[in-house]
């Protein structure tokens, strides 16, 4: 159906048109009157001789007559507080109004058009009005106020004022979330996005004060063309509501209005039952409010501000990208947010100072650590803490739940700064460390300057020269960073330093140590002095250290480990995994039980200092950022390994030099129990030998062929910087450490096995030197009488067991090494053939 033009049946009506233009132009001054006159004000009365029948009042004040026009033309429409507040009255006053009978078309098009001029700025009209059951108080003004018009008018009008209504609520459900989103709370994010949207209203409202200009001064002026005028506006307006519909479901408002409504129809005779038997008074409601508080406390607590909003913006105009008008809409307002965020983006990524006072941005600051607890805390908090991504993911590809709020819904968003803007979420990692970076040079004394270049005030989220200028920034943070370390704070010596005492690379402090030490390393580790060890260590230093390591040897002090290499490295093998298959395919219930009987035999057994020392290393901001607490745990497993190699070396070496003595050359007479005798001391010589062979081999593979080429490798990296980012550093340290120990065969838990249980027993046969000594004295004593020989069977019962278990794991290692080198670790070949010469003195 066409809308109706009341100037096609203009000429029906009995008014001329001079009547007709004064008619439709005084009809709001001569309801403002009327109003005034009912509320009890005194006008002055006039009649206006050319006012059709209308079948009302017989005499109406004039508009040269209204004296209270002076007043503000709005109050006729807005409720006075001191007026009486009579539900029912007003109603069948409304009603009356609203009566649209009789009154000719044109007449009712001037009055709605009236109405309309007030409705679109959120103001109820006469013939215009609020839904019958409408309460301020009880409705939620985020969904907007919803009008109706009057159902006496006529059904052409009618059909163009219901298509222009929405408009009305659009426009009060934007300025309701304009005004609560303004709040110090909502971040400034929403303040901005508030601020875009608060520009466009004023447009809508330009433009209604010019339709009703035009309404005022314009005879012509019909209902059509204020269709006409708004109708691009509506659409606009549709956007904006739908926008901030999708945010206050988002931010739980509407849920929240919901619940106060269900709580509100409680019935009022159940609730005063429920008084009298203390089952809903209002302690108890106060306490389920806080239960339900902390339990409900996450992401329904946390605003949608910072980057949350920006997502939900750049979801909406992607999903309307097919609308020109709602891309070039959500495009305005997402430039207009994101400069906030951007400003927040680019202190970060160019000085290194987090600004972000609501916790919209995506990175976080943890401010009760600092770079004091470096020295004594193990995670490396400063680092990996300080500074974090709110969604919990780190740059190696695993993610933290501590301290990452919970999603919306499941497998939803993440509320606030925690949700990374969509065009931002490849950057963020470059966006950390960019920050952390210059963070770290400013806490050094550095101070960053921002050039005037650096900045662009016409970086938007849609404009590529964001991403370079992130680009740029990452890059130079760790340019400067990474020349700040290898520079200034001399990290290739650092290294170095670290190489020569924990790899026992080239010096000789450790067999000095030993040797001074070695009534002390015989005690339990309990009981040990670590003030005696200490000043031993630094006596061996001095008598071995020389050139650049001098300077680093106050660095190094003695410590003890509260349980023994091997037996800690399985156990974490066993719970973290290994690396390969594992020897035995056991449950885990099982594998826990027998790991706690392992652990209580190890409490049992007291454990020596000498398999308890190990070094420790005090590394200062920055460089510890690079040798952190992680790497220095590898440098110790890797010296503890190479020390007990040594300890059992020496041992082995004394025995060599206790079996050089007269008694072991002396030779055995010529019978058969000195055939005997000879037998089992060239026994014991071949078993010596081989035990030594198999230490000397496992210390030179792992120090000449596989501490030392990566160890070059790595130094050769960093003096030819080759190393480009602090990141590659960091890489590249961690993984020299990790080759080592793989290398080292300290990662898999079926070697491990072997070899500790193949020490074991050298170390213990090293240890029987004297008894072996002993028993031979013995044996030459009783020459006259060999018969009279009693420890004979007991001497070859300690042999054989001790050949039984050494053939036996030393078989089982190196089926173990064959097989891994084989399959898996191709750098064990060497060691596969060192071995095997060993092999074939069986």
């Amino acid at each position: 159906m066409e809308p109706y033009t009341p100037r096609r049946r203009k000429k029906n009506l009995t008014l001329s048109t001079k009547e007709y233009t004064k008619v439709t132009g005084t009809i709001a001054s001569v309801r403002r009157t009327r109003q005034y006159v009912e509320d009890g004000y005194e006008e002055d009365p006039g009649v206006f001789s050319a006012r059709p029948s209308l079948d009302r009042a017989p005499e109406e004040p004039s508009f040269y007559a209204e004296t209270s026009f002076v007043r503000a033309p709005l109050n006729s429409r807005v409720a006075s507080g001191t007026a009486p507040k009579d539900k029912s009255k007003g109603k069948g006053k409304a009603k009356a109004k609203e009566s649209f009978e009789g009154v000719p078309l044109e007449v009712q098009e001037a009055l709605v058009l009236e109405d309309l001029l007030f409705v679109l700025m959120g103001i109820e009209g006469v013939y215009v009005t609020h839904l019958p059951d409408y309460s301020p108080d009880d409705e939620d003004p985020l969904q907007g106020v919803t009008f109706v018009v009057s159902p006496s008018l006529d059904p052409s009008l009618r059909d163009l004022v219901e298509r222009i209504l929405p408009l009305a609520t659009y426009y009060t459900a934007v300025t309701s979330f304009i005004e609560l989103r303004s709040h110090l709370d909502f971040g400034l994010v929403n303040h901005a996005l508030c601020a875009a949207m608060r520009d466009m209203l004023k447009e809508y409202q330009t433009l209604l004060a010019q339709l009703e200009h035009a309404f005022s001064t314009s005879s012509s002026f019909t209902l059509q063309k204020l269709w006409f005028y708004v109708h691009p506006t509506l659409h606009t307006l549709s956007l904006l509501y739908l926008l901030t519909t999708e945010l206050a479901r988002a931010d739980g408002t509407s849920d929240a209005q919901s619940e106060s409504e269900s709580e509100s129809s409680v019935d009022s005779e159940e609730a005063a039952r429920n008084e009298a038997l203390g089952l809903g008074g209002a302690k108890l409601k106060a306490m389920l409010s806080e239960i339900n508080k902390g339990v409900d406390e996450g992401a329904s607590a946390t605003p949608v501000k910072g980057g949350e909003v920006l997502a939900i913006i750049f979801e909406r105009m992607q999903n309307m990208s097919g609308d020109p008008a709602a891309r070039a809409l959500y495009g305005e307002l997402l430039r207009a947010a994101g400069k906030p965020y951007i400003e927040m983006l680019q202190a970060w990524i160019l000085m290194g100072r987090l600004v972000d006072p609501y916790e919209e941005l995506c990175v976080k600051e943890s401010k009760f650590i600092d770079r004091g607890t470096l020295e004594v805390d193990y995670t490396d908090e400063y680092w990996e803490r300080r500074y974090t991504l709110r969604d919990g993911s780190t740059t190696g590809g695993s993610s933290q739940t501590a301290g990452v709020p919970p999603p919306r819904t499941p497998g939803g968003r993440l509320p606030g700064g925690a949700c990374v803007p969509p065009m931002l979420e490849k950057w963020k990692h470059k966006i950390l460390l960019a920050g952390k970076y210059l963070n770290v040079i400013r806490e050094c004394g550095i101070e960053i300057r921002r050039n005037s270049n650096q900045a662009d005030d016409d970086l938007s989220l849609d404009n590529e020269k964001l991403y370079k200028s992130i680009d740029e920034a990452y890059t130079h943070a760790n340019h400067t960073l990474l020349e700040l370390l290898l520079r200034d704070q001399q990290l290739i010596p650092r290294l170095r330093s670290f190489k020569r005492f924990f790899f026992l690379s080239q010096s000789t402090f450790i067999t000095h140590l030993l040797d001074l030490s070695h009534s002390e390393l015989r005690r339990p580790a309990k009981g040990a002095s670590l003030v005696k060890l200490q000043s031993l260590l630094d006596l061996a230093l001095n008598t071995d250290t020389q050139g650049e390591d001098a300077m680093f040897r106050e660095d190094v002090c003695v410590t003890m480990a509260t349980s023994g290499l091997y037996e800690w490295l399985i156990d974490v093998l066993r719970e973290h995994g290994v690396i390969g298959e594992d020897t035995g395919k056991r449950t885990d219930a099982h594998s826990r039980e027998e790991s706690k009987k392992d652990r209580d035999k190890d409490e049992k057994k007291s454990l020596q200092a000498i398999d308890a020392l190990t070094l420790d290393y005090t590394v200062k901001f920055p460089l510890s950022l690079v040798i952190s607490r992680k790497t220095v745990l590898r440098y110790q497993l890797i010296f503890r390994f190479l020390l007990h190699l040594k300890h059992v070396e020496q041992t082995l070496t004394s025995m060599w030099l206790e079996q050089k003595m007269p008694i072991w050359r002396r030779a055995p007479p010529a019978s058969e129990w000195g055939m005997q005798l000879e037998n089992w001391r060239k026994r014991v010589f071949l078993l010596r030998a081989r035990m030594l062979a198999f230490v000397q081999h496992i210390l030179g593979f792992t120090t000449f062929e596989v501490l030392e080429p990566n160890w070059r490798k790595l130094e050769g990296k960093l003096e030819a910087r080759k190393v480009e980012t602090v990141d590659q550093l960091l890489k590249e340290h961690v993984d020299f450490l990790d080759t080592c120990l793989k290398e080292c065969m300290l990662t898999s838990s079926r070697l491990l096995g072997a070899y500790s249980r193949l020490m074991t027993t050298c170390s213990t046969f090293a240890l029987y030197a004297a008894s072996f000594t002993k028993s031979l004295n013995s044996a030459f004593a009783s020459e006259g009488v060999p018969e009279g020989d009693k420890e004979f069977a007991k001497r070859w019962d300690y042999l054989n067991k001790f050949e039984t278990h050494f053939n036996h794991w030393f078989k089982i290692h190196l089926d173990l090494v064959q097989y891994d080198a084989s399959r898996e670790n191709v750098t064990l070949l060497p060691l596969v053939v060192r071995l095997s010469s060993i092999k074939s003195s069986l």
